[in-house]
């Protein structure tokens, strides 16, 4: 993927999708990053290693623990080929189970293979951006884009993911307008209502995927296939040279898209969670 080894290119993933994805609340502790987001996501809402540990580890557990019973929410612990194999074997023995297994995959965007488009629009009045308003693909499909993360698009972005909890509803829009990195927003509209996003994070060469979603009523009409593309595209005209993304494992539609796209695992990432603290 890169000419850089292995473990320093999934050290520059995971940093940059960290910047991509900012918590609610964060604390720093002896190299440690405690995340927190009401548990909107599992990556929000959980342990990070990402510096040298010196205080006992089991002391450093049992202050998470207590961190997120704080919270009223159970203390989980990201584990990826980063961390030390016998950090997760402890966890295990204490009773810590494995969730959300997820899958990260990087592309060297001169791979891309790219869904054709028929059009684009520029309008240039209020973009500083250079990106197309919209770009059309076959089939009249039609992906709007933005330069920046609106309320309006959030609201339609609830909608698409079934976020209906009035806190998250509340926080995770100041979660998102929080991302220190430029963006490209995508969407698909049909009559006015958004049924299908994307965002893109562009961060140190690279563009991330994220907030994939596409309405139930509009599967395989190649609406996720044409928002990725049109990131992806747009991203490379900036100068950016890879891409990376992360799908939950066993999500074989998505794994089926990106690989077509162009996408290679790099590799896998889990959380250990105690499911017997409260909720």
């Amino acid at each position: 993927m890169t000419n850089i080894p292995k473990e320093a290119y999934i050290k520059l993933v995971e940093e940059i999708s960290l910047n991509a994805w900012p918590s609610h609340k964060i604390e720093l502790y002896d190299g440690w990053l405690i995340r927190f987001s009401h548990n909107y996501t599992h990556r929000t809402n959980s342990v990070t290693q990402v510096g040298t540990s010196l205080l006992p580890i089991e002391e450093k557990i049992h202050y998470c623990e207590a961190v997120y019973a704080n919270y009223h929410t159970p203390s989980i612990f990201k584990i990826s080929p980063l961390i030390d194999p016998s950090f997760d074997e402890l966890l295990a023995g204490k009773g810590y189970e494995i969730q959300h297994v997820t899958e990260t995959m990087t592309m060297e965007l001169t791979q891309f293979q790219r869904y054709p488009s028929v059009s684009a629009e520029y309008e240039y009045y209020g973009r500083n951006s250079g990106l197309p308003s919209f770009v059309v693909y076959p089939d009249d499909v039609i992906v709007q884009l933005q330069d920046r993360i609106t309320d309006e698009w959030i609201t339609s972005l609830f909608r698409l993911n079934g976020t209906t909890n009035p806190t998250l509803r509340r926080i995770v829009p100041s979660m998102f307008k929080a991302i220190p990195k430029e963006t490209i927003v995508a969407s698909i509209e049909i009559d006015g209502r958004m049924v299908a996003s994307g965002l893109g994070i562009l961060d140190r060469g690279h563009v991330g995927l994220y907030a994939i979603y596409v309405d139930a009523s509009c599967r395989h009409k190649h609406y996720a296939r044409a928002i990725c593309s049109t990131i992806l595209s747009e991203a490379q005209k900036k100068g950016i040279s890879h891409a990376y993304l992360q799908v939950v494992q066993g999500n074989a539609y998505a794994k089926s898209l990106y690989h077509s796209l162009g996408f290679e695992d790099l590799y896998t990432y889990w959380f250990r969670a105690k499911s017997s603290l409260p909720m």
